[in-house]
């Protein structure tokens, strides 16, 4: 598999429709500008569905990707190694952030185990039967995942996208449930972007003190070592410093480009799969749209990056796709708005220079 072979598949969304969407924005009632961000979004929309006016979204969904990261047992996360099958079991009984949210937005919640580091009976069978791995490898000292698994982690994420587009999910909100995935974000996000490891390490969603914080940039430092010399493979970066969830959402994301499913980032781990995928295939992005901004210095790095302007900064550091799915109302409320808001009626003055017109005719 050649990630790179995606850039001769995904196209830009329909910039003439995109036009056409400006040019009906400009005949509204409410004044161009008034509606600010919305009407930005609607265009975006419109240019997505190829469809002017832009049609409601009827159909989003959350998709969130699971998994551990062995780097986490160097203590640099505010979880407890291998415990990522926790999040998932809270959000299946209703009980995590994104869990309250999506029940109250009723949006479906769709949870693809990728690598998470627990026994399968844990959980559904709906749920793990897509496990790549158990866990991700340590990759300060050695490689995520071997190049079999980086390749079927990948493909795993295009069966999901797959899957997703032909059941008529018009949009996805992406978003991660791991522990220690924000260290091989960071990871990602320095060796693509060119930065030190201190430019790029955060906190994460649960929060760490100093010393562990020290910790973490030590890990990214040297997880940025082996990461250096295969930056010319995208699925050789991920099986060296990504991890199973990191590599399916890479697919994921490619494959939604492909399949002109329009998505919405969450945090640092989803950013960090999009910058690989913008590594592949250039135009990606333009499908993508970033929900919030986390605080993590990693994500805002990615975002630059591949100028995407965040929709929302509120300060939810929670993860686990809660930032994009509180984004999703601001989207479908710009689709209501370019979709159902009423035209001027014509100019009188049009009016009167037909009549002058008929009358010289007559």
């Amino acid at each position: 598999m050649n990630l790179d072979d995606f850039s001769d598949l995904i196209e830009r969304p329909d910039g003439g429709v995109r036009r056409d969407a400006e040019e009906r924005r400009e005949r509204l009632r409410v004044p161009p500008g008034a509606l600010g961000r919305l009407d930005e979004l609607g265009e975006w929309l419109s240019s997505a569905q190829q469809a002017s006016p832009v049609r409601p979204i009827e159909q989003p969904r959350v998709v969130l990707f699971a998994g551990d990261h062995g780097v986490a047992a160097l203590d640099v996360s505010g979880r407890t190694p291998g415990t990522a099958h926790e999040l998932v079991r809270a959000t299946l009984e209703g009980a995590s952030p994104l869990a309250v949210l999506a029940r109250r937005f009723s949006v479906p919640v769709r949870i693809v185990d990728a690598g998470l580091d627990c026994d399968p009976e844990l959980l559904p069978e709906a749920v793990v039967r897509t496990r790549v791995r158990r866990g991700s490898g340590r990759i300060d000292v050695e490689d995520a995942l071997t190049a079999e698994e980086a390749e079927a982690a990948v493909r795993l994420g295009i069966a999901v996208a797959d899957e997703e587009a032909d059941s008529g999910t018009d949009l996805v909100v992406l978003g991660d449930l791991s522990v220690g995935g924000t260290t091989a974000a960071a990871t990602l996000i320095a060796a693509l972007c060119g930065t030190d490891a201190s430019v790029v390490t955060g906190r994460g969603g649960a929060g760490i003190d100093d010393l562990a914080w020290m910790r973490k940039c030590a890990a990214v430092r040297d997880a940025l070592r082996r990461a250096r010399p295969v930056l010319g493979d995208q699925l050789e970066l991920l099986a060296a410093v990504g991890g199973a969830d990191l590599a399916a959402m890479t697919g994921f994301l490619l494959q939604c480009a492909v399949r002109r499913l329009p998505v919405i980032l969450d945090g640092v781990v989803g950013a960090a799969a999009a910058l690989v995928g913008q590594r592949a295939a250039f135009r990606a992005p333009d499908w993508w749209l970033a929900g919030q901004l986390s605080g993590e210095p990693a994500q805002a790095k990615a975002l630059d990056r591949m100028a995407l302007n965040p929709v929302l900064d509120h300060g939810v550091i929670v993860g686990e796709g809660c930032g994009a799915l509180l984004a999703l109302p601001f989207v479908q409320a710009a689709a209501a708005l370019v979709a159902e808001l009423p035209e001027r009626e014509p100019e009188a003055a049009e009016g009167g220079m037909d009549d002058e017109k008929d009358d010289a005719t007559d």
